[in-house]
């Protein structure tokens, strides 16, 4: 299928009040969309740091991208985590005046699985890094899955929830009902976590294993029309890192689909229809920290990919090629998704990483960067410290991804930072864009992973929910860092939710996936 002449759709804002949603889903041409254009291939200096290997595997199929196109933007739906290639959470949510409660909507149980692994016992629900996908299905689609079925096990639901579980199965939930909507797909092994769903509305969904139970793990396809695995990709001999793990949500962009590994590699598979080839693989290291693993999810702007490693360092990559262009070193281990908003053309970056290599304590970076060039614009250091907990211990500094203001808080971005110096727990920090400067501090009661986000009222103020990993939810006033309401709802938020409305969907570190509404 050609990308010009195919019809994609727009879920246009939702407006919300008080548990009750309306929305509207409208087909719009992608050819009166522009095409965004190209950016230079020539690598800057920087990119001489980063040592790379470059595996052209189908010599046949070009590996130029067909279009720049943000093919997510068009979608009636959240696809991959953080909505899309600017990974900024533009989820469009919606509330009335100023909210005063969170109240669960339904919950849905996983499957509980005990079977060891060398990691230990992964039980059910969700952890991090795993976000639901939201999607609204056109009418097309969903005659095409009234005639294949695809697993359903009554009608199809137009709003569907998506979500794979730490018990090795993916579930697909009604919005509407919190009543499983297919019978479960099996992975075979926990899925950490957040897949994507092809917005080409191909019925292929792109999951990664993390942990091997019973088999080795890999980067999977399944079709939803035929409720199937397409494609099974596991160990690579020849990666640089010897674990295959696969955290990273991965992003279809001009045919193809790019999945970074906690191995050390990127692949770049040309999509045909419903099926995958691997085309390209790209490993890269630095001299300082040597190949490392990505667990946070490729950010995109127009053809250039932005990824950092566990090392700490951020490379930005060219799509078409797959060759460095630049190369910025954070300091330590990310694993919060470099997030890319637009200011004067110019793409800027945010992204955190943690006290992990530095020791027991040291220095959280959350830095600004020019994505063109990998110049830094600000860098606020952060003195954090680890959490020692028996045998385990939890980094300190950034573990979620930022959250941008917009509204009366356009000046503002947003995360959770864990253990400042000496605390045993996060707190919700708001940062000036343009210094860098901390403007609030909020004290949350645990520490925190999640990812926070956004619901705006009709005087386009922002309110922010975010939750911690003792299962405390929070609704912040985002100008001002007022927390309005404050509650014990779950076991574990540590994974990251997905908005619709002025109602989100998050699983827990228990069994269980939860609809809650912002009222």
């Amino acid at each position: 299928m050609k990308l010009h002449i195919l019809k994609f759709f727009l879920l246009l804002p939702l407006v919300c009040s008080c548990g009750s949603r309306t929305s509207t889903v409208e087909s719009v041409e992608v050819d009166t969309i522009p095409e965004p254009q190209p950016l230079s291939a020539t690598p800057l200096l920087s990119a001489s740091d980063i040592t790379y290997d470059i595996v052209v595997h189908d010599t046949v199929t070009s590996g130029q991208l067909s279009s720049l196109r943000d093919l997510y933007k068009e979608a009636p739906g959240w696809l991959t985590f953080r909505g899309g290639p600017l990974r900024d959470a533009d989820f469009g949510g919606r509330v009335k005046g100023t909210p005063s409660r969170i109240v669960k909507r339904w919950m849905f149980e996983t499957e509980n699985d005990q079977r060891p692994t060398k990691m230990g016992t992964w039980g059910g629900g969700t952890g991090w890094t795993s976000q639901p996908l939201y999607i609204e299905w056109p009418d097309s689609t969903a005659q095409r899955f009234a005639q294949q079925r695809g697993g359903l096990l009554d009608s199809l639901p137009r709003q569907e929830i998506m979500v794979a579980s730490l018990c090795s199965k993916v579930y697909f939930i009604d919005f509407n009902t919190g009543k499983a909507s297919r019978t479960p797909l099996d992975t075979h092994n926990p899925v950490k976590g957040t897949m994507s769903l092809d917005p080409q509305l191909n019925g292929n969904l792109y999951v990664g294993q993390a942990v091997p139970r019973d088999v080795a793990i890999g980067r999977l396809a399944y079709n939803l029309f035929s409720h199937k695995e397409t494609m099974f990709h596991n160990r690579d001999s020849h990666s640089w890192v010897n674990w295959q793990g696969n955290d990273s949500s991965p992003l279809v962009v001009g045919g193809f689909l790019f999945f970074p590994s906690e191995n050390g590699t990127i692949y770049k598979y040309y999509i045909d229809e419903d099926s995958l080839r691997l085309h390209t693989s790209l490993r890269w290291k630095t001299a300082r920290g040597g190949a490392a693993g990505m667990e946070n999810s490729l950010c995109v702007y127009h053809n250039y990919g932005f990824i950092g490693n566990n090392h700490g360092d951020i490379m930005c990559f060219e799509l078409n090629t797959m060759k460095p262009i630049w190369h910025y070193d954070n300091h330590d281990d990310i694993d919060g998704t470099i997030v890319c908003e637009v200011e004067d053309s110019i793409p800027y970056l945010y992204c955190g990483c943690e006290v992990d290599q530095q020791g027991n304590k040291g220095i959280a970076h959350f830095v600004k960067l020019n994505g063109l060039t990998g110049e830094r614009v600000w860098d606020n250091e952060t003195p954090c410290s680890k959490l020692n907990i028996g045998s385990k211990h939890f980094d300190g500094g950034f573990y979620g991804t930022p959250l941008l203001g917009k509204g009366n808080c356009l000046e503002l971005i947003f995360d959770n930072v864990c253990q400042r110096e000496n605390s045993k727990v996060a707190e919700f920090t708001a940062f000036s864009k343009k210094t860098g400067e901390v403007v609030y501090r909020v004290p949350l009661k645990s520490w925190a992973w999640s990812s926070p986000v956004a619901f705006y009222n009709e005087n386009d103020e922002l309110f922010v929910f975010t939750g911690d990993t003792a299962g405390n939810a929070y609704l912040i006033e985002g100008k001002t860092g007022k927390v309005l309401f404050t509650e014990h709802m779950v076991s574990n938020f540590e994974s990251s939710p997905v908005v619709v409305g002025n109602e989100f969907v998050v699983g827990s570190r228990g069994q269980e996936i939860y609809k809650f509404a912002v009222e």
